[in-house]
């Protein structure tokens, strides 16, 4: 499998879509399908039975799902395109901006 350029705990901007230039921490991520879960990006409202853990039900609001390709990492305030480098015969994420690439790991 290769390896994602986009990982948990990221900080993300999204570039397309009804939450376009809003920025979040990565909460998930399913590589299966390409998508991944934003803090405070994509909410949308669940209805759910009363359980065991939540007693009374109703309607929650969570956050959705995005793809993959509608977000970009941001480094130093900046979204930049990120690309992968060997430092020292390991493997490192890093980020291409103008020109120069920047380690991030």
């Amino acid at each position: 499998m290769a390896t994602s350029k986009i990982k948990v705990g990221d900080t993300v901007r999204v570039i397309a879509g009804k939450d376009k230039d809003k920025e979040g921490k990565v909460l998930s991520i399913d590589r299966k399908n390409n998508r991944v879960i934003v803090e405070g990006v994509n909410k949308v409202m669940k209805h759910s039975k009363p359980n065991a853990q939540n007693q009374t039900g109703g309607i929650i609001e969570k956050e959705g799902s995005v793809h993959i390709s509608n977000v970009m990492y941001v480094h130093k305030g900046k979204a930049v395109r990120v690309g992968f480098d060997y430092v020292d015969g390991k493997k490192v994420r890093v980020a291409k901006t103008g020109g120069k690439t920047e380690t991030i790991d």
